[in-house]
């Protein structure tokens, strides 16, 4: 039931996210949006720490697992935060959605997993094919959507290569901790960037919408989301942590169109509908690989 309740939780946390990513970088710089994010979550979480009396680990393993977490906080993440100004949330979180795909990839070099499949073949084609349809129209109508398309990408290939590489520690954490020993790599990160790309802090410009936005992301969107992200990472295998990435985009593209006004097109949803297809697809058969290997 644990288990359940903390997929849900990331899956419910994912879908709001690339919302929450345009509202918080509205009036405030990405870099200072993603740090106040970070604070927000060390603070909070520093206190339940205290309060469930949960020890932050400091030894080799301990800061490896924090490193190789901090590249989708900070790599991922940051990333994610740039390509807000150029592609709707909706977007963002389909692109997102196929990070299965690029966790197979990486597992399959670093894990020894199992190869690539026809079947697989397939689903990475759809989907790819899907995603090209999606973006058609910005390409065309929208100036500099290509250099959303390139930072969200890059994003997502953080995002699956700190999957992998934390796959790779073999050590007993709980999961808060994890959370917060991450963060407190990535924090610094954050406020680097913000110093080298902006410096300053227009404090009297920034909008309720992006103050409430990055208070959501800081005590929902890091803090709970990573604390459950990280639990069931823990428990579960990573192409089936990666799927939670199949159901957001559904989920992310109707609030976008429902509160930010997101233009849904037809190729939008023919688009969605490809790479959803595509990434079941490429999950059914390394499923039904796995059911046959527990029943031996």
């Amino acid at each position: 039931m644990k288990i359940a309740i903390a997929y849900l939780t990331v899956v419910l946390v994912w879908s709001t996210t690339p919302l929450g990513l345009a509202w918080s970088t509205e009036t405030v710089h990405p870099s200072m949006a993603g740090f106040l994010r970070m604070a927000i979550a060390i603070v909070l979480g520093g206190i339940c720490l205290i309060v469930w009396r949960i020890k932050v680990p400091v030894h080799g393993r301990a800061l490896k697992l924090y490193s190789f977490s901090s590249i989708g906080i900070f790599g991922g993440m940051f990333l994610s935060y740039l390509a807000a100004a150029y592609i709707p949330s909706g977007m963002m979180s389909l692109v997102f959605g196929t990070s299965p795909i690029v966790t197979g990839l990486l597992a399959y070099k670093l894990l020894d997993e199992a190869k690539l499949s026809v079947f697989k073949v397939m689903g990475i084609i759809i989907s790819l094919v899907g995603l090209i349809v999606v973006f058609s129209d910005s390409i065309i109508l929208e100036k500099g959507a290509w250099k959303g398309i390139v930072l969200i990408s890059i994003a997502v290939v953080c995002f699956s290569f700190s999957a992998v590489l934390i796959k790779t520690v073999k050590i007993d954490i709980h999961p808060a901790a994890t959370t917060i020993g991450s963060m407190f790599f990535a924090a610094p990160m954050y406020l680097f960037a913000w110093f080298v790309m902006d410096g300053t802090l227009p404090v009297e410009s920034w909008s309720m919408r992006s103050m409430l936005a990055i208070l959501y992301l800081g005590i929902f969107g890091s803090l709970v989301g990573f604390v459950c992200y990280f639990y069931v990472l823990q428990k579960l295998s990573t192409s089936t942590v990666a799927l939670v990435t199949m159901i957001t985009p559904v989920f992310a593209i109707l609030l976008g169109a429902w509160l930010n006004k997101e233009l849904v097109t037809l190729n939008v949803i023919v688009g969605a509908v490809a790479v959803i297809f595509g990434l079941a697809l490429y999950q059914q058969k390394s499923n039904k690989r796995k059911s046959k290997l527990q029943n031996a």
